[in-house]
């Protein structure tokens, strides 16, 4: 007797487009960096309405000490343990700085810088939580249980991840693969979305490879067990991007290259003011009201500022034509790049399949449009909503039908008019006549349907994705911008992508890939020095979007998993952004350097008026407090529309 239980079947419906993982988030404020920053932020803006407000002052500096608390001990932690190691962070000489201002009565420039830094680290550690959330929750692909045959010959469920190798699996219509092997018995057609990106499901008979956590169609099939559950390919996937996340090369905005020896020299200077006059009977205040001005006008405050306000700007530019960017810090690595690699399927392309070909052998083409819907119009497979929705497009009259029967993994057959239509794959049936327009459809790289009246060939539909309308325009783009061919990495058959890649300008096409291929390709493309933009969209890319110098999803279809993978999102889908996204990078760069030398001007001048002559705090608190302004002010210019120019370098 069987132990089994009925197991929830999945739909088997399918939207050709490439499967979304939904991931269980973590609120922010679950995080207790965000909560830190919370704190520090309401106690800065209750300090500075009671400054304002004329109270007294022990209320105000008590909320702005608070703010301090609150949102600098674990900078300061941080900058401690980074001394063990013999390295001082900027994080550390953020703290000092903030501790000098209050020692001087500049408690609430101390408090803002808290407060910065505070709101910065929380954002970051919110990115990271959630793409590692998506990357666990992208498990749940793969089904818990599986459906195991005895060597009885009777069934029973059990835990997925306990199958063995040589195992026997039963798959039911509907249901999800439980592992990755090989089809012992049965015909039918998976959905293999999450793995290769592309969105026709694929006949799977006798011999087939099929892998954990696709999508079973309408027959059933018996599987042999190839690989156990940790080895598959989907868990491969979730392996991948973890490990490219883990590993990726630390991005830096180019400030904090150089914030190790500015630290420590100012640091040092600080000391040094302090120490040297006291050791030949210096006042006491006076040394330590200098040493302290000292470390004010010296503080990077303009330096981050010269920094982030352009790079700011230019990631709210880009966001208001739909390109949202993740941070400032991608947005300075944007303008490096020098290669672009694209998914084929839903990048590329739109991603819908659809009708490309009609091609009748004899008749018309609505009648053989006409035929082939009737036949269809009971259908749940991607192909035969195509036919239907390609006649109902071009207004054919789609007659009724009857005894309508799919045959999983070959098709399906109906009576329309008294008559037998059969629609299927041309390699279970003799063409004929139509044998011609199919090997012309095929070599194309469309995917070649046959349709048959009585058993005599009508015509062949060629089914197929079509490229976006701005593919060519966004490569011609990329190629004034770029010194390198871009790449087309694909799971799709060598033949299809050949043929997008001659119609958008791609010469340098790689298909047949499989995620952990694709991020092979982006490693090597590293290993010869590129710095690689990789624009994707399905599961399938997310491990290389890790990978990548910078990853780029596409918004609309695109997967849960690339979307946190993601560096940077294309909300519209259109890919002309991308080249526009990379010429703000490189205009905000340019913005970057020359706001740094005015603010290294300043403080060049603050600085060396402290040291040989006696700067007024006041003076010192004014000219630091006016670079920062100006540098923030010359940074807001990227928020012009004229700073965005899509398609030009």
């Amino acid at each position: 007797m069987s132990t089994e239980t009925a197991p929830e079947l999945g739909s088997t419906r399918s939207t050709g487009s490439p499967q979304r993982v939904r991931s269980a988030r973590t609120p922010l404020w679950a995080l207790t960096e965000a909560r830190l920053a919370g704190c520090a932020l309401l106690l800065f803006l209750l300090g500075g309405t009671a400054q304002l407000a004329g109270t007294a002052p022990w209320l105000w500096w008590t909320l702005y000490l608070g703010c301090y608390a609150a949102g600098g001990w674990q900078p300061a932690l941080d900058g401690m343990r980074a001394l063990r190691e013999r390295t001082l962070d900027v994080d550390l000489l953020m703290v000092l700085a903030a501790i000098g201002a209050a020692s001087i009565g500049q408690i609430f420039d101390g408090a803002l810088l808290i407060v910065i830094f505070a709101t910065s680290g929380a954002l970051e550690a919110y990115a990271t939580q959630r793409t590692a959330d998506s990357v666990r929750s992208l498990l749940e692909l793969a089904p818990t249980s599986s459906t195991r045959i005895r060597s009885d010959g009777a069934t029973e469920l059990v835990d997925a991840a306990a199958l063995e190798v040589g195992d026997r699996i039963l798959v039911r219509p509907g249901e999800r693969v439980g592992a990755d092997g090989a089809v012992l018995d049965g015909v039918s057609e998976v959905d293999e979305s999450s793995i290769t990106g592309e969105p026709l499901p694929a006949d799977k008979a006798i011999g087939d490879e099929v892998f954990a956590g696709t999508l079973n169609g309408s027959g059933s099939l018996t599987i042999g067990v190839a690989r156990a559950a940790r080895e598959s390919v989907l868990a491969r996937v979730v392996a991948l991007v973890e490990q490219a996340s883990a590993t990726k090369a630390p991005t830096q905005l180019f400030i904090e290259k150089i914030e190790q020896r500015y630290s420590v020299g100012v640091v040092l200077g600080t000391l040094a003011l302090f120490a040297i006059p006291l050791s030949f009977g210096a006042d006491l205040r006076e040394t330590l009201l200098r040493a302290m001005t000292f470390m004010i006008v010296a503080s990077p405050c303009a330096i981050v500022l010269a920094t982030m306000p352009p790079l700011l700007s230019a990631m709210a530019n880009a966001g208001r034509h739909g390109v949202l960017v993740k941070s400032a810090v991608v947005m300075e690595q944007l303008g490096t790049v020098n290669r672009v690699a694209f998914d084929k399927t839903g990048t590329i392309t739109e991603g819908a399949t659809q009708v490309t070909d009609i091609r009748p052998v004899d008749g018309s083409t609505a009648e053989l449009l006409g035929f082939a819907a009737a036949a269809e119009q009971s259908s749940e497979h991607p192909l035969g909503r195509a036919i239907v929705r390609a006649a109902r497009a071009a207004g054919t009259t789609v007659p009724p039908a009857r005894d309508f029967r799919a045959l999983p993994g070959i098709g399906v057959t109906a009576v329309v008019a008294g008559r037998t239509v059969t629609v299927r794959n041309p390699r279970h049936a003799d063409a004929g006549q139509a044998a011609e327009l199919v090997t012309e459809l095929e070599t194309a790289g469309h995917t070649a349907v046959l349709v048959s009246v009585d058993g005599q060939p009508l015509g062949v539909l060629g089914i197929g994705d079509r490229a976006r309308q701005d593919a060519s325009a966004a490569i011609g783009g990329l190629g004034q911008l770029t010194d390198r061919d871009p790449l087309l990495l694909t799971g799709d058959n060598q033949r299809a992508a050949a043929r997008l890649g001659a119609e958008v300008g791609i010469t340098d096409v790689r298909a047949g890939l499989l995620p952990e291929d694709k991020v092979e390709q982006i490693n090597r493309a590293t290993a010869d020095g590129d710095r690689v933009l990789l624009v994707g969209d399905g599961i399938n890319d997310a491990p290389a979007l890790a990978a990548a110098h910078i990853g780029m999803a596409m918004g609309k279809g695109g997967s849960d998993l690339a979307l946190e993978t993601a560096d940077a999102v294309v909300v519209h889908d259109q890919l002309s952004t991308v080249p526009a996204a990379i010429a703000i990078s490189r205009r905000a760069r340019r913005l970057v350097k020359q706001n740094l030398v005015i603010a290294g001007t300043f403080i060049a001048v603050l600085v060396t008026w402290d040291l040989v002559g006696t700067l007024p705090l006041p003076v010192g608190v004014a000219g630091h407090e006016g670079s920062t302004i100006i540098v923030a002010l010359n940074g807001l210019r990227m928020l012009r529309r004229s700073a965005w120019r899509a398609n030009q370098p």
